[in-house]
């Protein structure tokens, strides 16, 4: 499957599977947001590896458990 070019949305993007899952994607030409609950360093820095591997990211503080 050819991703290039595309974006995707990580949720739990700072955790450990959720790092690996965004570094996959950036590898395959994906420009990634990550979802974080309380983690922003974890988060940010998915994020900055992302970028190092030439693509976008960003980081969305975002809790599921929360209807608002």
């Amino acid at each position: 499957m050819d991703l290039n070019g595309k974006v995707a949305f990580v949720t739990g993007g700072s955790g450990d599977i959720g790092r690996a899952i965004a570094l996959a994607l950036a590898a395959s030409g994906t420009d990634v947001a990550v979802s974080y609950v309380g983690e922003t360093g974890r988060a940010e820095a998915v994020v900055e590896a992302v970028q190092k591997a030439g693509r976008q990211g960003h980081a969305v503080h975002l809790d599921q458990r929360d209807p608002k």
